[in-house]
């Protein structure tokens, strides 16, 4: 028999359940339960509120409880609000308001929120209203635009709700303006504490930190009170703020600014103000920037018509690095910026302010800080390389040493790009915000203006797509989405597209990982070994893993052909059998790995089968040639001549992990390292060509390596044939070239210390050990040849004797102290095979005896050194620096490897990449995306421009095999 308490406790359980509307119409009034209870009779649609999931920080509202109230009032509609602990409003107030609370809006039919919408969160057939930010073709949210379109959905941009005048009727650029401007308020105490001065500042918190704005301009205001009473520091004269913009968001800012004791001056005064011998520090000062105040002709003379600069931006350039730079001490930017226009400052004009400051030409704490509200990234000013955090919003940049640091004590301009201001400002930014946006949600309900044909015309304007196609004028969006540019949706919506993966390798995981965050691919990984595969996928709904054999090519082809674009992660020599496969298929392939004779071989045959077969999109190669060919383009442009190109790369561990045998741990195949230093090397130095032969290419080493990063003590190895790179990167015959090299980075003393293996014979590649049954057997073969069970004595005395050095010579113990250790291999349980040979072999011992251990962590190093000669005839040298450290997740091999490749994927998807063959990424609208993205996920390259040095760079190896 069922208890009472039973009973009682499930009646609660299915209470929480249901929707807490439900709940309260017993208390509800008669009338307002009439109104909900008719609405669907009377055809008035419902309204949904979703619940923002982009940010912790997001607490707007697109509707308050008060609008709600009043449109249940006055329109009978039903509104169902998603619940929310972190809504500045509570689910309370939208109860007492008339809303019901529920989890599922699938039966409201108008769906409202902020900001973007998670693709699985899109309810099909409804209206949806947010900030999409897909009209402009921001490529990260064409998978939820394409989603939007299969699931027929209606959306409407707040930001296109414009007036005939162009001017935004729904927004929050006013409250970004506020809270941008209370934000760097902050941002500059701590700049001021970071050179050593304490300053009224220091009492202003960021904008979140304050209940409403009032409170926020009630503290600017008492920051004013100890600066009239207190004034600023004197070492940096009259503090001055650049204010750009006219509209809500500089009106937002100039709104918190005026609670300080101010004055305005006009730009051209600027100068008089900062050189004032007695300047008035009881105050602060503010310039509001016209375009006159920066703009000139190209020929030098100033802007004579606003129009003709919209018309033609090409004919003028920026010189606020001169006019206003050297006088201010803050800029807020409020004015939108078009990428057909010039910038106000770039990296180079900030260089030259900071060297200005360095040498005491221009005052202390001049452009000490930017509040980029407008978000422009790498936009007006070219400093801002990325959004900044609520909770960390500040950065600095060191243009002298092309550096970002978030040291407040550190040189550089202090940077701020947050975003989601307004969100800091939840009350009154949501209380705005409902005010001018209900009228047109009354709009939406009402049936008979709910159809797309009779909207207003400010409500249809703001229509992206609409029952599965986009409207008129974002029909360019289509190209742009994943799958076949120009299909409609009908036609893409049938299937995902399928990426086989070939491979399960170190260096899968970022790719599958990062793949498998787009809802429209279906990805396959292949393997010989199925459990690795498996682990790849584990979890993820849109991967599976297969068993596969390579070499059955009858299965090889199958699974090619039910893909649209296949990923070669295999040995390096199979590569070209899966080409084969490929270009029978007429299927696309990407591969990390370097073009060899036979792949080349195949291009005709992947032109005439339409397919492209991308190579080289790894670290190296890959992002050695993609950040190679930005610099390289960018001379071009400015017609500046390279007449050196060196390039250093290394997978390397991390400092505090190399103190083992050859500097030297295994994030990928040893047997892979050891084959590459036996290859033949020639590059082009000092106008010559030169030539390293395999066996010599260990004791022919280079030495020194200099790099920015004086704590790396590296040496380095030349890199196969590095002079066809000349033409593959366009940079003329080499005749008209001084240098062109590539080369592989380790530390110090590994070659030399594997240079020994191979005279030892750990390096032979043809004797299998079919007579060693055992690791001891093995080490006492290749040492004494057919000796067995040799003493350590006679062992010693024969490494002595192959070496052909002193038995006190560093370097013989250094070789004996290696060997002991990786003999130690015995007493693991690692398996000997004697069908292999001595490299086989001692590859297998050092991925055990030279792997990471779990708290480890490796590192990528890469360096380029560009000569640059002008067409002025002046010469620099710059430098272009990565390191790059793995994490607890992935090694920094693999994600330097499995990200670029990963993301070339994508644009092959995306038909992003035009041309067919075999290719490598040297196009800019291959590179360009993918160090656009690897910067944003931490790999990021330092560059440094200096007077130009000879350039000397000579294989004289340490001296210990000479």
């Amino acid at each position: 028999m069922i208890s009472s308490t039973y009973i009682a406790a499930f009646r609660k359980a299915m209470l929480r359940s249901r929707p807490r509307c439900l709940l309260r119409s017993f208390s509800a009034t008669a009338r307002q339960q009439r109104q909900a209870d008719s609405s669907a009779a009377s055809g008035t649609r419902t309204i949904g509120l979703r619940r923002e999931d982009k940010s912790r920080w997001e607490r707007r509202v697109a509707l308050t409880p008060a609008a709600v109230e009043r449109l249940i009032r006055e329109t009978g509609a039903k509104v169902y609000v998603q619940p929310s602990t972190k809504r500045i409003f509570s689910d309370e107030a939208y109860v007492k308001a008339g809303a019901c609370i529920t989890e599922d809006l699938s039966s409201a039919d108008v769906i409202l929120g902020i900001k973007e919408v998670p693709e699985a969160s899109l309810l099909p057939d409804k209206t949806y209203l947010f900030f999409s930010h897909t009209h402009k073709g921001n490529m990260k949210n064409m998978p939820m635009l394409k989603s939007i379109l299969d699931k027929r959905i209606r959306l409407i941009d707040y930001e296109l709700m414009t007036n005939e005048n162009g001017q935004r009727l729904v927004a929050f650029g006013e409250y970004a303006g506020n809270a941008g401007m209370i934000d760097i308020l902050h941002g500059m105490g701590h700049r001021f504490l970071g050179f050593g001065y304490s300053t009224p500042f220091m009492y202003n918190s960021m904008a979140h930190n304050y209940r409403t704005l009032a409170d926020a301009k009630k503290a600017v205001r008492a920051v004013g009170e100890m600066i009239a009473t207190d004034r600023t520091p004197k070492d940096f004269g009259p503090l001055v703020f650049a204010f750009t913009g006219a509209g809500n968001v500089t009106r937002g800012a100039l709104d918190v600014f005026q609670q300080l004791p101010h004055e305005f001056v006009p730009a051209e005064d600027l100068p008089k103000l900062v050189n004032d011998k007695n300047p008035k520090l009881n105050k602060v000062y503010a310039t509001q920037l016209q375009l006159q105040d920066y703009i000139q002709n190209q020929s030098g003379t100033p802007l004579a018509s606003r129009q003709d600069y919209y018309d033609h931006p090409e004919k003028y350039h920026s010189v606020f690095h001169e006019s206003i730079a050297p006088y201010v001490n803050t800029v807020v930017t409020g004015a939108y910026w078009d990428s057909k226009y010039p910038r106000m400052l770039t990296n180079d004009q900030l260089r030259d302010i900071q060297i200005q400051q360095l040498e005491g030409r221009i005052g202390k704490g001049k452009m000490m800080c930017l509040a980029d509200i407008v978000c422009d990234i790498k936009g007006s000013f070219e400093c801002l390389s990325h959004c900044t955090e609520v909770d960390n919003g500040f950065y600095y940049y060191d243009a002298v040493n092309n550096k970002e640091h978030q040291n407040d004590e550190g040189a550089g301009m202090q940077i701020m790009g947050i975003d989601i201001l307004p969100a800091e400002l939840p009350v009154e930014s949501s209380n705005h915000f409902s005010e001018k946006l209900l009228p047109y949600v009354k709009e939406l309900i009402n049936p008979a203006t709910a159809d797309t044909g009779a909207l207003s015309p400010l409500l249809a304007n703001a229509i992206i797509a609409d029952k599965g196609t986009l409207s008129g004028k974002h029909q360019s969006l289509k190209t742009l989405l994943p799958g076949t540019a120009g299909t409609t949706t009908s036609q893409t919506q049938s299937r995902k597209k399928t990426v086989l993966l070939l491979g399960s390798g170190m260096v899968s995981g970022p790719l599958v990982d990062h793949l498998t965050k787009r809802s429209d691919i279906h990805l396959v990984v292949a393997s010989n070994v199925t459990k690795e595969a498996q682990a790849l996928v584990s979890g993820r709904s849109n991967a599976e893993a297969v068993g596969l054999n390579i070499s059955d090519r009858e299965e090889l082809s199958r699974l090619v052909s039910n893909a649209d674009v296949v990923v070669s992660f295999v040995p390096a020599f199979l590569h070209t059998e899966v080409a084969k496969a490929c270009v029978a298929n007429r299927k696309h392939m990407v591969t990390a790995s370097y073009v060899s004779p036979e792949m080349r071989e195949l291009h005709n045959s992947a032109e005439q089968s339409d397919i492209l077969i991308m190579n080289e999109v790894g670290l190296d190669p890959g992002i050695d040639h993609m950040s190679a060919m930005k610099i390289i383009d960018d001379a071009k442009r400015q017609n500046i001549k390279i007449r050196s190109f060196i390039s250093w790369c290394g997978g390397l561990p991390a400092p505090e992990a190399s103190n083992v045998p050859l500097g030297y741990k295994f994030s990928w195949s040893p047997r892979g390292v050891l084959t590459a230093s036996g290859n033949d090397a020639l590059y082009w130095i000092n106008g010559k060509k030169h030539a390293i032969p395999g066996q010599s290419l260990l004791k022919d080493h280079f030495p020194v390596i200099k790099t920015p990063y004086e704590g790396f003590t590296f040496e380095g190895l030349a890199n196969r044939n590095s002079l066809g790179y000349a033409e593959t990167y366009g940079l003329g015959p080499l005749s008209e070239m001084d240098t062109m090299f590539r080369g592989t980075l380790r530390y110090q003393g590994y070659s030399d210390l594997l240079y020994a293996f191979k005279k030892l014979g750990f390096l032979e590649s043809t004797i299998p050990l079919r007579h060693c049954t055992n690791w001891t057997q093995y080490f006492d073969h290749v040492l004494c040849g057919s000796q067995k069970h040799a003493t350590n004595q006679q062992r010693f005395d024969t490494v002595v004797d192959k070496l052909g050095l002193p038995k006190d010579h560093p370097m013989v113990e250094r070789v004996w102290d290696a060997l002991t250790m990786l003999s130690g291999v015995e007493k693991t349980n690692v398996p000997f095979n004697s069908s292999d040979s001595a490299l086989d072999a001692l590859s297998v011992v050092l991925a055990d005896r030279l792997k990471y251990l779990p708290t480890e962590r490796d590192m990528v190093a890469m360096h380029h050194e560009f000569g640059l000669e002008h067409a002025s005839g002046k010469k620099e040298t710059l430098t272009s620096t990565l390191i790059h450290y793995g994490d607890e997740k992935y090694t920094a091999m693999a994600k330097t490897v499995g990200l670029p490749a990963a993301m070339t994927v994508e644009l092959v998807l995306d038909n992003k990449i035009p041309e067919r063959g075999v290719l490598v990424p040297t196009m800019p609208h291959v590179y360009l995306p993918i160090l656009d993205q690897l910067e944003h996920r931490g790999v990021q390259f330092v560059e440094k421009v200096a007077p130009s040095h000879a350039i000397r760079l000579e294989p004289t190896g340490s001296g210990v095999w000479n």
